[in-house]
């Protein structure tokens, strides 16, 4: 029993899900709003761009890389989405296109990291900054309005559900799958775990890394379009910050940041920590500036407990 008991609760993604029980239930005892629909289905829109983006990085990171590119390349991508639509680009062409840009700007960081040898840390930093002047070059540093039906995307609801919501489910269902069921997901994983011995079986992993960095850089797109469909307008630093956010919730959610390690259930749950904790800030009055300064202790906690467990392993 005492076993079984362990096992379980050596599951990250189980654990995580623990940690969101017990601050959901303390939350609720504190104010009597949290346990509402309406508040349920705030949250859930709060979270869809985190939940996104953390699926979007969890594969980078379970590859053993990282891109902090994430926040500003979604950034620029709502700025173009807000180009596009104010040029009367079909809304059923918007979403590929600004898709397509941003997996081409992932494509362009896989590229830094696998072929030219540059460091994920150092080349992904590059290419934030790129993503951010070129937004800020678009914009002029100002917010860019537009009128299209592509902003259902963000803005929208069917029923009580937002459609946010209901993309973000259905990203983390797809990657879900694909991470357990597919040989591509299993590479994945291996091209994380041991690059040698994956190399060693055929996997080319460069090509891999490349892939994912695509995807990372399409699903930053999808952020975008969510993003400013939600607000109506663009603007470059919409996206700032919002790459530790993911990281946050990828950690918290289990994935090693050692890479070969995590599941996309764990990500997204992760992903619901985090929003219950900012709405926790919010309905319980909590200055805002608090929420950064534990969300820098949760992130350091969260490695330092995948830090250990590794070390645990090695002996």
């Amino acid at each position: 029993m005492k076993q079984t008991a362990k096992n379980i609760l050596s599951n990250k993604a189980v654990s995580a899900f623990l940690v969101l029980f017990v601050m959901s239930l303390f939350v609720g005892l504190k104010s009597p709003y949290f346990f509402t629909a309406g508040n349920f289905f705030n949250v859930l829109r709060q979270i869809s761009i985190y939940g996104i983006l953390a699926v979007a990085e969890a594969l980078v990171i379970i590859t053993g890389n990282i891109d902090l590119s994430v926040g500003y390349l979604f950034g620029l991508c709502g700025v173009f989405t807000a180009v596009l639509a104010n040029a009367a680009v079909p809304a059923f062409l918007i979403l590929p296109l600004v898709m397509l840009i941003g997996a081409l700007i992932g494509c362009f960081s896989g590229f830094l990291v696998t072929k030219v040898g540059i460091s994920a840390f150092i080349a992904t930093l590059g290419v934030q900054n790129i993503c951010r002047g070129s937004a800020l070059l678009i914009t002029g540093g100002n917010a860019i309005s537009y009128k299209s039906s592509i902003s259902v995307l963000g803005a929208g609801y069917l029923g009580s559900w937002p459609v946010s919501a209901l993309i973000m489910i259905s990203v983390g269902i797809f990657f879900a799958w694909v991470m357990q069921y597919t040989q591509f997901g299993r590479n994945v994983f291996a091209s994380g775990s041991n690059i040698r011995s994956a190399k060693l079986a055929g996997i080319a992993v460069d090509r891999v890394r490349i892939t994912v960095f695509a995807i990372c850089g399409a699903l930053c797109g999808l952020c975008g379009i969510i993003q400013s469909g939600n607000l109506h307008s663009a603007e470059a630093a919409a996206g700032a910050g919002f790459e530790l956010n993911a990281i946050a919730a990828v950690v918290i959610g289990g994935t090693s940041m050692a890479g070969g390690e995590g599941t996309i259930i764990g990500v997204l749950i992760g992903a619901a920590i985090m929003g219950v904790l900012k709405n926790a800030f919010v309905l319980l009055r909590i200055s805002a500036y608090w929420q950064i300064i534990v969300l820098g202790f949760v992130v350091i906690l969260a490695v330092l407990a995948d830090s250990l467990k590794q070390k645990r392993a090695e002996r």
